[in-house]
């Protein structure tokens, strides 16, 4: 039989595929739930969000408040690192259904004295909730409850605020429906916000000519820092594969002397426990690791769970490939394209546990050398669930280590990821160039339940993608496309010398860079400075200062009907900073339009106040809804912050 409840709770949010995946927060961060929840009949009900952290041993309850057609609210915070239980109770409450329902027939002028004596059992109830003067008063009150002579003080008390305030603080929960629980899981705030730069090590050498090292890399980091980046992200630092290594432009003939694909892992030298021998020890990786951390930088490194055809796993582990019935193994393909110096494990492998326990202890390997952040290569070319199985695992020590997907692929594919525990994702936003396109990918990265699990990553450019609006073009269109990387999202990244030094010369007819510094290493002037670096600079040091840019959720766009220019308002959650943004999308033309301030979003009635550019330190006076702006493509945004 059925259990005796009265109150009915569906349609919790957020909740990911009933429950099957946990949400994600930061940690500091708000939970704010909602719920359908309806008594059978006209009965006063309450409701209340139960939680509680992974190791805590008891439940924290927080009040819910309807909203409209029996809809109801409440918030909590996530305060601590790790997972978090909540739920949702709902009861029909006799106490303050008692008391509506006494007041209602005295203001009609009805005689109570039965409801009285009904009203004590709830008193009764409360003896054993409140203090001792509370106890004194409501032993009284149970006598005046049942003494007619005492009729007008009764019924005054029955209907006070002193007895309605402790029926809500002290209910009684009387058959008290509850949902199933629910997770959310709080990560550290790099998590949420971080800024990536990208270099190859082999190419950091100050000599052209000179295969770079780990002392090369640890030169850069003062330059790396100062130009605002907290995290430093490393193609994979293994052994590269001999055989079908790949030579300059993706050819298929390596010529002597070609680097190869860091991509291509193992050869003799070792394979993903091992460093390539021209980059330096393992050793020297630590120094570097530790190096970095002292600059308020993290060293990420590359998670690429694939072999070259002379990976030592394949002569000592065969049963982790798969050979053609004529003894070869396929290479790698996405079609059309080839990968000839890379083979895949056979994931269908009857010995995939011993596979999945080796890449699981490579992972543990570089988090003992200090690495606590993996950029993960193609993961959705592996088993979702081997990742949701090795992210976890991981977390169980380690739960600083966050985890970023590089899938560019079918929206689902890359949502799945991001439900099976990814900490990061990459996004569609390089291919985003146009006003109503930019919007409505941001509409659905944070208005949808996509805000509740998949935490963008936005990246301009990476050495597989040279995207068509960056080719052939300067100055103007690279700050547009970092202004808005890094003003829209929390996380974002840039493959750093190239984009920095507007390196855009593409292989003909293809979204792909000619000489590209994945097949050779190329040399940089890491000396060298220009207007771009220097507006990369000031925009890291705002993101850093500015709380509004260190989320992604809090966006609002606003009015601006030239449709090469795009405006949003962003704040963060004690609305204690706010800003408006205005970036023009013509590198060629100056533009300019009327920007409509969202009052409606703002919170505040429509009066005047100040912005004041954090580019240029330059201040403007607003007294009305609309207010003229005109952009140049020597500076093509405004970062205005808002001031009352």
């Amino acid at each position: 039989m059925l259990p005796q409840e009265r109150v009915v709770i569906d349609a919790i949010r957020p909740q990911l595929d009933c429950g099957k995946f946990f949400i994600k927060r930061i940690v500091g961060e708000e939970v704010r739930v909602t719920a359908d929840i309806l008594p059978d009949g006209h009965d006063v009900m309450q409701a209340e969000v139960l939680y509680k952290h992974q190791g805590a041993r008891t439940w924290k309850t927080v009040r819910m408040e309807p909203l409209e057609n029996d809809r109801w609210e409440a918030a909590f915070h996530v305060e601590k690192q790790g997972f978090y239980q909540y739920k949702v109770r709902g009861w029909v409450d006799y106490a303050l259904n008692w008391q509506h329902g006494i007041e209602a027939k005295i203001a009609d002028g009805q005689h109570v004295t039965s409801e009285l004596l009904d009203g004590i059992r709830y008193l009764e109830f409360l003896l054993k909730e409140v203090d001792k003067s509370g106890q004194a008063y409501l032993q009284d009150l149970i006598k005046a409850f049942a003494d007619p002579s005492r009729y007008l003080e009764a019924t005054e008390a029955a209907v006070s605020e002193r007895l309605h305030g402790w029926f809500v603080e002290y209910p009684e929960r009387r058959l008290a429906n509850t949902s199933k629980e629910l997770q959310v899981y709080a990560d550290r705030p790099r998590a949420g916000f971080s800024t990536w730069y990208e270099f190859f090590p082999r190419s950091a050498a100050q000599t052209p000519g000179t295969h770079g090292t780990f002392a090369d890399c640890e030169r850069l980091l003062p330059r790396v820092a100062e130009m605002g980046f907290d995290v430093l992200y490393f193609p994979p630092i293994h052994p590269i594969g001999e055989v079908n290594r790949k030579g300059k432009n993706n050819t298929t003939n390596a010529q002597e002397g070609d680097s190869g694909v860091p991509w291509a892992i193992g050869s003799r030298h070792g394979g993903h426990r091992h460093i390539h021998p021209e980059l330096g020890t393992e050793k020297d990786f630590r120094r570097l690791v530790a190096r970095a951390h002292d600059l308020g930088i993290e060293v990420a490194m590359d998670l690429a769970f694939q072999a070259a055809p002379d990976h030592p796993y394949i002569q000592d582990h065969p049963e982790w490939f798969r050979r053609r019935p004529d003894g070869t193994m396929q290479y790698a393909e996405n079609p059309p394209k080839k990968y000839q110096d890379i083979v895949n494990f056979h994931w269908e492998s009857e010995a995939y546990t011993a596979l999945w326990k080796e890449l699981l202890g490579v992972t543990l390997q570089w988090v003992d050398c200090g690495v606590q952040i993996f950029r993960v290569d193609n993961p959705h070319t592996k088993p979702y669930y081997f990742w949701h199985w090795l992210i976890a695992e991981v977390k169980k020590k380690h739960p600083d280590v966050l985890f970023l997907a590089e899938a560019f692929s079918r929206p689902r594919v890359m949502q799945q990821l991001g439900k099976q525990g990814f900490s990061q994702s990459y996004t569609y936003f390089t291919w985003r160039v146009h006003k109503q396109e930019i919007i409505d990918y941001m509409v659905e990265l944070t208005q949808s339940e996509m805000r509740e699990y998949y935490r963008p990553n936005f990246w301009p450019n990476t050495p597989d993608i040279n995207p068509f609006h960056l080719q052939g073009t300067g100055e103007a269109m690279h700050m547009i496309r970092y202004a808005l990387a890094a003003t829209l999202s929390g996380n974002i990244g840039i493959y750093g010398p190239v984009f920095e030094y507007m390196v855009t010369d593409p292989m003909p007819g293809k979204e792909e860079y000619r000489d590209s510094e994945k097949y050779e290493i190329r040399h940089w002037d890491w000396e060298h400075q220009n207007k771009l670096t220097h507006v990369i600079t000031r925009i890291n040091t705002i993101r850093r200062k500015h709380p509004a840019l260190q989320q992604t959720n809090n966006l609002h766009f606003c009015g601006l009907e030239n449709p090469e220019m795009l405006a949003f308002y962003k704040w963060d959650s004690g609305r204690t900073n706010e800003l408006l943004v205005v970036i023009s999308l013509d590198p060629n033309t100056t533009q300019q339009g009327m920007v409509r301030l969202p009052w409606e979003a703002m919170g505040e009635p429509h009066r005047g106040l100040e912005v004041y550019d954090l580019m240029t330190q330059a201040s403007y006076r607003w007294e009305a809804e609309w207010n003229f702006v005109e952009l140049h493509p020597n500076l093509p945004f405004h970062i205005f912050q808002i001031r009352r």
